[in-house]
């Protein structure tokens, strides 16, 4: 059995602004980073083989502050990158509301496309990665169209927000991806706390 634990990036300034990243790179902010840092300390309980994460600097950044801690290799992997929004990239979502309310955005990149490209990274991880346990960093939409894919329910995933810095745990195993739970973000609310 394949363990995979996808980790949402942190925070940007666009996230906090409600701006649509898409394939745009933008940095970690401040709280960006102290969630990767959160992220490390709460992965860095259980043994992990390998990193995976998106190029775009957002995922890097928090896949490099989870590597420091959890100590295993870092690998790039551009089936990750982050879904294509086209020209309601950088939007907030009045403008976005105002430009395109249907939400059909220009020379955006389509469901039909991104799924399988995401399938085939999966599958790449199952059969690169057997029954190892692997974290994959990556990003909102990317994540979304991933649990929808492999979901008894996919609907279910069209209405939930994911936070920043959550985590979503699945397992492969008989020739198929399951998910365990999804949205988990009780690391970074315990240290809110204290």
């Amino acid at each position: 059995m394949t363990v995979l634990c996808i980790v949402r990036h942190g925070q940007t300034d666009w996230n906090a602004e409600g701006k649509l990243q898409g394939s745009t790179d933008i940095p970690l902010n401040m709280n960006g980073v102290k969630q990767a840092e959160l992220c490390a300390a709460y992965l860095n309980q259980d043994k992990w083989d390998i990193i995976l994460t998106s190029p775009l600097s957002r995922a890097k950044k928090t896949a490099e502050i989870i590597q420091n801690q959890v100590g295993v290799p870092l690998k790039v992997m551009e089936d990750f990158t982050e879904r294509h929004f086209g020209k309601a990239e950088g939007m907030t979502p009045e403008e976005r509301q105002q430009h395109f309310p249907d939400k059909n955005y220009t020379d955006m990149e389509t469901v039909e496309e991104l799924t399988p490209r995401l399938q085939e990274g999966l599958m790449r991880i199952s059969r690169e990665y057997p029954n190892q346990k692997v974290l994959l960093v990556a990003h909102g939409a990317v994540i979304h169209a991933i649990l929808a894919a492999n979901a008894l329910d996919a609907e279910l995933f069209n209405q939930i927000r994911l936070e920043n810095a959550c985590l979503n745990n699945m397992t492969f195993k008989e020739d198929k991806w399951s998910i365990k739970d999804y949205n988990v973000i009780h690391h970074l609310q315990e240290s809110e706390e204290k």
